[in-house]
């Protein structure tokens, strides 16, 4: 009996040991890494084995960090601090406010030429790596997951010959979707990305004509983009012509980071699944510092402030205005900030150079979250039901907090112009106004509404992928027909052409017989007029 029950368990956990899965991990970084390391941690915490493919250079995955998963740091020529260089003017090219039309084309064309070289270095290093691949090859991984904010992670998966899983927020115009997904985007109801006048669902004809055009726009500069930036090293890596786009549409799953909470009713494909705020967790309590500070504003309450991991500082001019302008409001602010002190800072506002965020967010005395609208801060903010105050600076930021502006969640304003009063009133309108705090709590029901959470979707369906060894049949028939095909000019063309040729034999046949008729008629009036003379 013993040993019956003794088999038994050893078959048990047989059957464990073969559910388990290998992963192989290709992350972005900054904030990306964060959401990406939420997944990994719940792959661990399922038995798989993870292991992370970064490369010398990444400035933000802390690869040298013992971990419950593996790190493989590849080597590459381009140091750590020059990769952050490149991140860091990138991210204050869209903050100089001063800059002329000339010193901001110039920049721009700098910072792509330094990104151009940061790719090039990154995808080198991995791919002109023989032992590299070889133990990559040689471990046999179930799955690839990846950020495509790591170059070249799609072609990892096609040299691999293993199911890719994307995790990604929705990009400009849905260009990474649509162009490369081929998931549909009617351009009379899905809005693309503005900056300043925002479109919705619901859209007059102009805003329709605007909004072709924005797609028409953001799709001819992604397509520009990629062709200098991206499809030469694709082709020169992979040895013959290809895109980037078509390397990342061979993608199984894409895991959207939103949820229909911030999206609007639209077309989706089977193989895209939405995850969106799957980092969120409840809060937990606050270090005793932070308690006593928030405990301390009474019936005010707190305003919690942070521009994310990519900006820790901010002019000293800027800085000054905030300040000031956080030192008008009746509640007591804890921001997040590494910069030189402002001279305007007023006793009610906290500097740290780092907050634990969604545990303040979800603080019962926590009235206002400012934030610069990046996808995992705006996602704990809906998750915790507060509302937002947005200054968005680049990339997806300033089409986040349209969302939630649109949605009565959030007022926006432009950091590089807004002044001390224009942040009051803005923080004022959302404590204040009853209205804000009504939309983000619709928005929170309805994220929380699910039938399965959403880091659970996630692993759900990279599990799915590793048990099914792919989901191919989840990928649309489109990314297998040319751009013709897909808006089926070539059977158009065709039944025009029958359309044409029907008419012209029907023009042709009423000629003949109207010759003919006109003819005879003509013979028998000629016959007759003989007959009578």
């Amino acid at each position: 009996m013993t040993f019956r029950y003794l088999f038994v368990f050893v078959l048990l956990c047989g059957l464990e040991i073969a559910c388990a899965g290998k992963v192989l991990v290709l992350p972005g970084e900054y904030s990306h890494w964060h959401n990406m390391r939420a997944i990994i941690d719940a792959l661990v915490d399922r038995n798989h084995s993870v292991t992370v493919l970064v490369s010398s250079s990444s400035p933000t995955v802390p690869h040298t960090q013992k971990e419950r998963f593996d790190f493989n740091v590849f080597i590459v020529n381009m140091q750590k601090e020059e990769a952050s260089a490149v991140w860091s003017d990138f991210i204050h090219l869209w903050m100089n406010e001063k800059a002329s039309k000339y010193e901001t084309v110039f920049n721009i064309w700098r910072v792509m030429t330094n990104f151009m070289v940061l790719t090039a270095d990154i995808c080198k290093g991995m791919f002109y790596n023989e032992d590299l691949l070889r133990i990559l090859r040689e471990s046999y991984y179930d799955v690839l997951l990846s950020d495509p904010m790591m170059p070249c992670s799609d072609l990892m998966a096609q040299t691999l010959n293993i199911p890719h899983v994307l995790s990604l927020r929705a990009t400009f115009a849905y260009t990474f979707e649509s162009l490369c997904g081929q998931m549909p985007v009617p351009m009379s109801y899905v809005p693309a990305a503005a900056l300043q006048d925002y479109l919705t669902d619901r859209m007059s004809f102009t805003e329709r004509a605007e909004n072709m055009l924005l797609y028409i726009k953001h799709m001819t500069m992604f397509r520009l983009s990629m062709k200098f930036t991206s499809d030469w090293l694709y082709t020169e890596i992979w040895g013959k012509p290809t895109t980037m786009c078509e390397t990342m549409g061979k993608a199984d799953i894409w895991l959207i980071r939103t949820y229909w909470d911030f999206e609007y009713p639209r077309p989706f494909l089977p193989n895209f699944k939405f995850v969106g705020g799957l980092h969120c967790k409840p809060a937990k309590p606050l270090p005793k510092e932070l308690e006593e500070f928030a405990q301390s504003s009474g019936d005010h309450g707190i305003v919690v402030f942070s521009l994310g991991s990519m900006i820790s500082n901010l002019t000293l001019e800027r800085a000054n205005t905030i300040a000031s302008a956080l030192g008008q409001i009746p509640q007591k602010v804890i921001w997040r900030y590494s910069g030189i002190t402002p001279e305007t800072l007023a006793p009610n506002t906290k500097l740290c150079e780092w907050i634990p965020q969604n545990d303040l967010l979800g603080h019962p005395k926590t009235k206002a979250f400012i934030t610069h609208g990046g996808t995992n801060g705006l996602y704990e903010a809906i998750y915790h039901g507060v509302p937002m105050v947005g200054l968005p600076l680049f990339a997806d930021q300033p089409d986040n907090l349209m969302h939630m502006k649109t949605k009565g969640a959030a007022v926006v304003l432009n950091i590089n112009t807004m002044q001390s009063s224009d942040l009051v009133d803005a923080l004022k309108t959302v404590t204040n106004n009853p209205s804000y705090k009504e939309s983000i709590m619709r928005l929170s029901r309805i994220h929380h509404d699910q039938p399965m959470k959403p880091l659970d979707q996630a692993v759900y369906w990279i599990e799915f992928v590793m048990r099914n060894k792919g989901a191919k049949h989840l990928r649309v028939q489109a990314h297998d027909l040319s751009w013709y095909q897909y808006h089926c000019l070539d059977v158009v063309a065709f039944l025009l052409s029958v359309v044409a040729l029907i008419t012209f034999i029907f023009i042709k046949t009423c000629c003949f017989l109207f010759r003919k008729c006109f003819r005879k008629t003509r013979l028998d009036g000629k016959a007759q007029k003989l007959k009578k003379e």
